[in-house]
C-alpha cells in the first residue's frame, strides 16, 4: 500500500511570492506544491496538497487524514500561535504530524514562539524557508519506514 501524506496550509500562505519575500522567500505555494510533488513521487509516497484560509477546513482534512490512516504535514501559518481547534484535531485524528514552517518563529515577534500544534507533532521544521517542506515528507516517508521494521 502507497504511504499518503497530506500537506497542509493555513491562511495566507496562498499570498506566497507576495506577501513579505523577505520574510517567506519568492517561492508561490504553487511552486512549493510541484517541488512536493516531484519530491513524493522520487519518495513513492501520495501526496494531498490543500490550503484554506479557514480554520475549520483544516480540522476537517486533519480529520479525514485519520480516516485514511495518512500522515500529516502541516504549516498551520497564524493558526499555530492561536487554534486549539488544530490541536484537538489532531489528538483526535491520531495522526502522524510534522509542523513546518518557512521562517524561524522563534526569532520573530514574542507572539509566535507559541505553537499549538508543537506539543502534538512528532517534530518541528522552522527557518528553513520552501526547503522544509521537502524536509517534513523526508522525515515522514522515514517515520513510516521505520515503524515498518
Amino acid at each position: 500500500m502507497v504511504q499518503k501524506i497530506f500537506i497542509l496550509n493555513g491562511p495566507n500562505l496562498n499570498m506566497l511570492g507576495k506577501r513579505e519575500p523577505e520574510i517567506y522567500g519568492a517561492l508561490t505555494l504553487d511552486d512549493i506544491a510541484e517541488n512536493c510533488r516531484k519530491e513524493a513521487q522520487r519518495l513513492g509516497v501520495e501526496i494531498e496538497f490543500r490550503q484554506s484560509n479557514h480554520e475549520g477546513d483544516l480540522v476537517d482534512w486533519i480529520q479525514e487524514a485519520g480516516q485514511q490512516n495518512a500522515q500529516v504535514l502541516i504549516n498551520p501559518a497564524a493558526y499555530t500561535h492561536s487554534s486549539i481547534a488544530l490541536l484537538d484535531a489532531i489528538r483526535a485524528a491520531q495522526v502522524t504530524v510534522v509542523e513546518v514552517h518557512l521562517s524561524n518563529i522563534h526569532a520573530r515577534e514574542a507572539f509566535r514562539h507559541k505553537s499549538f500544534v508543537s506539543p502534538v507533532a512528532k517534530a518541528v521544521l522552522c527557518g528553513f524557508g520552501a526547503e522544509g517542506y521537502l524536509m517534513g515528507l523526508r522525515a515522514l516517508a522515514g517515520f513510516q519506514k521505520s515503524s515498518e521494521s
